[in-house]
């Protein structure tokens, strides 16, 4: 993953987890309209809409950009440290049940550890395409996400042009059964994005999620471009840890899949496969399949 070199009194804050004198950062009192992004990783962090005064010293949000931020106990025992969901970086800290503001927390930020973007260069949509199985249950589960704009099922990874349905359940396309997720990152981070991706399908089974099996139901994660991939690919390494045997998602930038000129194109499935779960809640496999798969990433993700 491409990082930004930091001089001496970045790496003091965001790599060692110092901290800058109050009321000396550049952004503890300026109110620019835009996005708030890592300086070490650019990624995003926080909304210019959630940033208040708190008189304490530093930037104070009341919110972040959903996934962009992890907490964990800080070296002290006492408070919560956050840092950056994508690249570890130092950002703060994170107080709770001071009355401040309506949601009641704040981030409070060393400026050092962020950069400013303004609205009108701000990127506010983004694509993935993922694969877990049946389509028909991720775009059910990633129907409820919020900050995710469009999902679409289709094909991808194949060697045939227009494949219907029938072509690709046959298994001998290549193709596998996908969705292209259309998502605000201002609103929802890739990270949590691929959070809800791998707690919604087994990433250790090849070519088989429950009784669905073939490489049209393969896990796999294509990506727009290759600083998207590089995050993907950091993202998994880390994952790893979680799991006793080898994920087996496959990434790449969809342009590079497999061999020949139509492994790199996404096709839209037939309409019937669209919202194929609110049309057809009722039939047997979205009860006993899609339904619990909805229900479980309901309980974790859903506001």
């Amino acid at each position: 993953m491409r990082l930004n070199q930091l001089n001496n009194e970045e790496k003091s804050v965001i790599l060692n987890k110092g901290t800058e004198a109050p009321f000396t950062g550049e952004y503890e009192k300026f109110d620019g309209k835009g996005v708030y992004i890592c300086r070490q990783c650019e990624n995003y962090l926080y909304r210019s809409d959630d940033k208040f005064d708190s008189s304490c010293g530093w930037p104070s949000f009341d919110d972040e950009i959903n996934g962009a931020v992890l907490k964990n106990t800080d070296i002290d025992g006492k408070r919560t440290e956050i840092i950056c969901n994508r690249c570890g970086g130092h950002l703060g800290h994170v107080f709770i049940g001071e009355n401040l503001t309506e949601k009641n927390t704040r981030h409070c930020v060393n400026s050092i550890s962020m950069k400013f973007v303004e609205n009108d260069e701000i990127k506010k949509q983004d694509t993935i395409y993922l694969a877990d199985g049946c389509f028909w249950c991720i775009e059910a589960v990633f129907g409820m996400i919020e900050g995710v704009q469009k999902v679409i099922s289709g094909y991808a990874g194949g060697k045939k042009d227009n494949p219907s349905y029938k072509d690709v359940c046959s298994g001998d396309t290549g193709h596998a059964e996908i969705v292209k997720i259309v998502f605000d990152p201002t609103m929802v981070a890739l990270e949590k994005i691929l959070d809800v991706f791998f707690d919604s399908h087994n990433p250790t089974t090849l070519n088989k999620q429950g009784d669905d099996i073939g490489t049209q139901y393969r896990s796999a994660i294509y990506c727009e471009n290759l600083v998207q991939l590089e995050v993907v690919d950091n993202y998994l390494e880390k994952k790893q840890s979680e799991f006793s045997e080898l994920i087996v998602t496959e990434t790449n930038i969809l342009s590079d899949v497999g061999e020949g000129e139509a492994r790199g194109i996404f096709y839209d499935a037939e309409d019937y496969h669209q919202q194929y779960f609110k049309n057809n809640s009722n039939q047997p496999y979205c009860q006993l399949v899609v339904a619990p798969k909805i229900e479980k990433i309901e309980k974790k993700y859903k506001k």
